[in-house]
């Protein structure tokens, strides 16, 4: 296992790609879940045999922190979209909002987003998106264990949150400004920790680049024992 912390505008398989060629030609490297473009933080990524671990990997809970922006509401649930729908954010302080997240707490019905890999008939749902499709709606059930509001400095919401797998944050800014009634959508998020897996463990994809072979060696055996306490 390698933990990484995944930069800005770089999807989970382009990381996978520059990690590949740290190994030999015949090596399987995966992850055990997508994060956006948009998103930083953790990336646990699987080398080898220990690919196979992925389905018992891939189902933890997930700690994210960031800010959503409300008062705009795009195609695709964070700033990179198209804008949809702007409205003038109400009087808002932090303590409002913080009851607002905590109201969440517990399971939320929603939709999975437009622009996701939630599957249609074998189909993921960014396609349908991107050829100006009819996008069929993919009910989601989303369990978050708590939401916190940190800091409120209009229309930027600070917030983390814990949630279990499969939650997407862009639903959850999408459902918090409904509640609000300014609408929301995600402007920055970062990935703190998945499972017993931290951030403050990860290496950004240049140090893992500049390991020697012999460290690079090491990393991967010393990693075998968190694998393990993990699955169990």
């Amino acid at each position: 296992m390698l933990l990484i912390d995944k930069p800005a505008a770089w999807t989970s398989h382009d990381c996978v790609a520059v990690l590949r060629k740290l190994f030999p030609r015949s090596t399987k490297v995966g992850h055990t879940g997508t994060l956006d473009p948009l998103a930083t933080g953790l990336l646990v990524a699987l080398i080898g045999p220990c690919t196979k671990l992925q389905a018992r990997l891939q189902g933890m809970d997930k700690v994210y922190s960031g800010t959503i922006r409300l008062g705009v509401k795009t195609d695709t649930g964070d700033i990179t979209g198209k804008t949809l729908e702007e409205k003038p954010v109400p009087a808002l302080d932090l303590a409002a909002l913080k009851t607002a997240c905590a109201s969440f707490v517990g399971t939320v019905e929603s939709s999975a987003p437009a622009y996701s890999a939630v599957k249609h008939q074998g189909r993921p749902l960014y396609e349908y998106a991107r050829k100006g499709l009819e996008i069929p709606v993919k009910a989601r059930s989303s369990v978050v264990h708590s939401w916190d509001a940190l800091s409120w400095d209009a229309p930027e919401l600070t917030h983390r949150l814990h949630c279990a797998s499969g939650t997407y944050v862009r639903t959850l800014a999408e459902v918090l400004g409904e509640k609000l009634g300014c609408g929301g959508t995600v402007s920055t998020l970062r990935r703190e920790s998945v499972g017993p897996f931290l951030l403050g463990d990860a290496l950004t994809l240049e140090a893992t680049r500049a390991l020697a072979p012999e460290a690079l060696a090491q990393r991967l055996l010393e990693s075998l024992p968190a694998l393990e306490r993990a699955l169990k």
